[in-house]
Order: C-alpha cells, then sequence, then structure tokens
C-alpha cells in the first residue's frame, strides 16, 4: 500500500504541465532516434546531459526515461520496413518483421510492435512498482565488502556479455577504469594521471567521456561507413491488426514479457539474450499456419521478441534505481545523468528524492501511451524520417556534441579531451571493442576503489574482510561464473565429437 501510495504521488508530479511536455519530448526523440539507424536512446542521452543543467532533475529523468522507452519502439520500425535494425536489441525482429513487410503486412508488423511493446511495457513497469522497494529493502543491509563484490559482478558480466570475447570486453573495461584514476585521489590527495594539465585535477567529466565514447565515436564511425543511396524503404499505410492477428499475438506479447523484465535486471543480462530466447520460444510453440509462416514472415517473431524487448528496459531501472548499478549502456548514461545532479541512486535516493524517483516509475506508464498513440499513426512519417541524408544527419551530431561540452565549462581542454576520446570510441568500434564496459568502468570504478579501501579499513588491512559476508562470496562466484563461462563453452566445444557428415540420396540409393 506504501508503494501504491508513492506511485500515486507519482503520478501527481508527472501529470503537471511541464513534465507531461518533457516526457513527450522524450518519447518523440525517443522514437526519432530508434528510427534512425546508428543512433540509438544512450547516444541521445548523452548529447542531452550538457543541455540539461538548468533542466530540474525530476524533469530531466522523465525525459530521459522517455527517450529510452521511445528507443525501444522505434527501432522495430527500421527492423521492419528497412532490414536495418535501429537498435543491436531489434535484431530479431528484423528476421520476421522484414518479410512481412515484402509480402505487403508491414502494417501489421509495425502494428504487433507497437501494441505489444505498449502492453510489455505497462506490465513491466508495474513490476518495477512491487520490486524496486524490496531490492532497496534488501540493499539497505550491504556492507563496503557487499558492494565492491556487486561492482566486480558488474564489471566481469557486462565485460562478458557485452562483447564477442572476454579479452576485447575487459580491455574496454581496463580502458574506463584508466579513465576513472584521472584526478585527485579522494584520500591521499595525490594527483593521478593528469599530465600536468590542471584541468584534469578534477578527473574527465563523465559527460565529455558519454559524449566522446558514444556520441561523437558512433557519428565518426557510422561516416566512414557512410552509404550515400538513399535506402529502399518499403511502403506502409496505417498500422492496424485483424482479428487472426490479434489472436496470434497476445500470448507471444505475454510470453515475451515474462522473458524479458528479469533479463534486463541482471547485470550484463540486457534486451538481446531475452529477444533472441522469446523469437525461439515461439518458434518451438508455433502450430498450424504458424509454423509454415516462420522464416517467411510470422507475426509470432515479432509481437514476442519485441515484448521482450520493452520489458527488459523497465528491468534495467531496478538495479539501476535500487542499487545504483547499471545493467546496460543507456543505463550508464542514465547514472552518469544521477551524477550530474549530484545524486547517487540506491535505498537513500528513494528516502531523500521519492517524488524523483516515483515520478519517474509514474511516467513510464504515461510515455507508454503517449508512444502508443505515435506509433499507430505516424509509422509512414517515421518512414519518411529514414529518408534524411546522413551527412547532415552525422555533421550535425559532431557540431552539437561539442557545443554542448563546451557549454559545461568554456574551456579548450575540454573540447581536446572530447576529440581524443571521440577518436578513441571510434578505434574501439573499429577494432571491435564495445563501449559499455568503459562508460561502466569509468562510472563504477571509483565507487568500487572506495568501497574496497573502507573494507580493508574495517578489517585492519586483512583481505579476507571481502569474503566475510556469505553475500560477498555469492556476488563473487557469480562473477568467476560469469568470467568463466564462456571459456567453458569453448573447452566443451572443442571435446565434443563432430557429428558424421549425413549420407546423400544416392549413397542411400546404394546400400
Amino acid at each position: 500500500m506504501q508503494s501504491f501510495q508513492l506511485l500515486m504521488d507519482g503520478f501527481a508530479a508527472a501529470l503537471t504541465p511541464v513534465n507531461l511536455m518533457y516526457a513527450l519530448i522524450g518519447v518523440t526523440l525517443g522514437t526519432l532516434v530508434g528510427v534512425l539507424p546508428g543512433i540509438g536512446p544512450a547516444m541521445t542521452v548523452a548529447l542531452l546531459l550538457p543541455i540539461t543543467f538548468t533542466v530540474p532533475p525530476t524533469s530531466a529523468f522523465i525525459m530521459f526515461a522517455g527517450i529510452y522507452y521511445g528507443g525501444m519502439y522505434g527501432g522495430s520500425t527500421t527492423s521492419i520496413l528497412l532490414n536495418t535494425p535501429g537498435e543491436s536489441s531489434s535484431m530479431i525482429t528484423a528476421l520476421e518483421g522484414n518479410k512481412m513487410a515484402r509480402r505487403g503486412r508491414a502494417a501489421q508488423a509495425l502494428a504487433t510492435a507497437a501494441i505489444g511493446s505498449f502492453v510489455a511495457g505497462t506490465i513491466a513497469t508495474a513490476l518495477l512498482v512491487v520490486a524496486a522497494p524490496a531490492v532497496v529493502s534488501f540493499a539497505i543491509s550491504f556492507s563496503p565488502a557487499d558492494y565492491f563484490a556487486l561492482a566486480i559482478l558488474a564489471f566481469t558480466a557486462v565485460s562478458s556479455v557485452l562483447s564477442r570475447s572476454i579479452v576485447r570486453g575487459l580491455a574496454s573495461l581496463g580502458i574506463g577504469l584508466v579513465i576513472g584514476l584521472i584526478g585527485i585521489d579522494q584520500q591521499t590527495g595525490q594527483a593521478r594521471l593528469t599530465l600536468g594539465v590542471p584541468q584534469l585535477l578534477d578527473g574527465v567529466d563523465v559527460v565529455i567521456v558519454a559524449v566522446g565514447l558514444f556520441a561523437l565515436g558512433e557519428a565518426l564511425y557510422v561516416a566512414s561507413r557512410l552509404r550515400h543511396s538513399t535506402p529502399e524503404v518499403v511502403p506502409v499505410g496505417r498500422a492496424w491488426m485483424g482479428k487472426a492477428d490479434w489472436r496470434r499475438s497476445w500470448l507471444p506479447w505475454l510470453r515475451g514479457t515474462a522473458l524479458g523484465f528479469p533479463f534486463g535486471a541482471l547485470p550484463g543480462g540486457g534486451a538481446e539474450i531475452p529477444t533472441f530466447l522469446s523469437y525461439a520460444a515461439e518458434q518451438r510453440l508455433a502450430r498450424g499456419v504458424a509454423r509454415e509462416e516462420y522464416g517467411k514472415g510470422a507475426i509470432e517473431g515479432v509481437a514476442g521478441p519485441e515484448a521482450a524487448n520493452n520489458a527488459s528496459a523497465a528491468g534495467t531501472l531496478v538495479p539501476l534505481l535500487t542499487l545504483g548499478l547499471p545493467t546496460s549502456a543507456t543505463a550508464a548514461i542514465m547514472l552518469a545523468a544521477f551524477q550530474q545532479y549530484g545524486l547517487q541512486p540506491g535505498p537513500q535516493l528513494f528516502d531523500h528524492n521519492p517524488a524523483l524517483v516515483w515520478g519517474m516509475i509514474a511516467s513510464l506508464f504515461i510515455g507508454n501511451t503517449m508512444l502508443l498513440v505515435l506509433n499507430l499513426p505516424l509509422a509512414p512519417l517515421w518512414a519518411r524520417v529514414l529518408r534524411v541524408p546522413r551527412p547532415y544527419l552525422y555533421a550535425g551530431i559532431v557540431l552539437f556534441a561539442a557545443l554542448g561540452v563546451y557549454a559545461l565549462n568554456g574551456t579548450v581542454v575540454d573540447l581536446i579531451v572530447l576529440f581524443v576520446l571521440g577518436m578513441l570510441g571510434f578505434a574501439m568500434r573499429r577494432f571491435g571493442l564495445p563501449v559499455a564496459p568503459a562508460v561502466i568502468g569509468l562510472i563504477l570504478g571509483p565507487m568500487a576503489e572506495i568501497q574496497l579501501r573502507r573494507a580493508l579499513a574495517i578489517g585492519a588491512g586483512d583481505a579476507t574482510v571481502l569474503v566475510s559476508s556469505p553475500m560477498a562470496v555469492i556476488l563473487l562466484l557469480l562473477a568467476a561464473g560469469a568470467l568463466l563461462t564462456p571459456v567453458f563453452r569453448k573447452l566443451l566445444a572443442r571435446r565434443t565429437p563432430e557429428a558424421p557428415a549425413p549420407a546423400s540420396r544416392e549413397e542411400t540409393n546404394q546400400h
């Protein structure tokens, strides 16, 4: 009942005209960036960080949450109409969605994606209301050793899951940890890695790192592979669904929600794994017409993964708000936004800033409704957005990033750091290093260092204090499992004997 009352207070804050305007701006921007390939919600939130200093925190996070949800919605549009996912989590949607579009069923594919996203987002946000207070009450008992073990779990899980190889993921994490060391040590007062530059004594602003690695690095990478030809977009009319489409979609929506929410809450879980699992589950459960259509444009293959995609977005907010633990790239940028306002997500955030937390959660219900209204009638308009010339688009991103970062402190050093980090982000993409572990290492690295020092101080220098609590041991074992699981898979794959090739038809006839 207390959570329900706090949620009602959140609705009172979210339904003010100003916050409704910010919610509408967020969901519209989110849908727009989800539609455009290569521009995701993480880049958009990073670009907006420098210009939201004057915006009240509650309004800013309502807008950021709208961008996050809207990006998940918009990614399905390019998957279906262009066979080019706007978001990595929309890759599975392209498998059946684009085939539906080419069979003349683009309207039905867009409709089941939009309605499924609404259903999954609403149910998952309700689960967030229930789960968040329970996790907060549990997190209050965490010791410094537990928090350090939690950070280690986040490092290893994100590095191993968000990368094609553990080595590349850990290399990216190391880059973020090194950037996080720049500045004055909080305990000893010694300058670290500043290279004699006075402006670096306070460290590298997390906003500059986020904009440099995500926005500028992505813009440079996409520009280096720019195609000047206009993409071929499948024409689409007004999104609608018939009775048979509704009958075939509602169960995949529910199953996708059940898969997406828990995976979103896991460190390194993300949206890619549940969308793939949802697609595989719907393929196995398909019967009759659905089984025949799989691989040729089955509506279940769009409904389930899109529901899982949006449910995972709400799941991601559980560890972010309750533990300060980002489990995706966008969540890492939102954590940077909290730090920009001098706030630290965790149990104290619910006690000290309940209007912000519950206003943001309530805005998710409102934003979901806005997204449904925007996506169903405006699908043809979003298809036209795909024809925006890419050179203008990415040149604007670079200019906007530079202006925003320069406005932070008005120093040329910030611009130099921005472009150095932009080139670093470009190089990381070029050589297959994921960017998310670097940002998570930058943000969680200082926190992990402080908690490690506190734990060792409590234990008078005895390192066994790090495994003195059952929770710390469990978290460290999970971290070791996340790190070693891919290694064991490779070893098992090598030991498993290959099955003999099936005999050809001619050999069978001879026998």
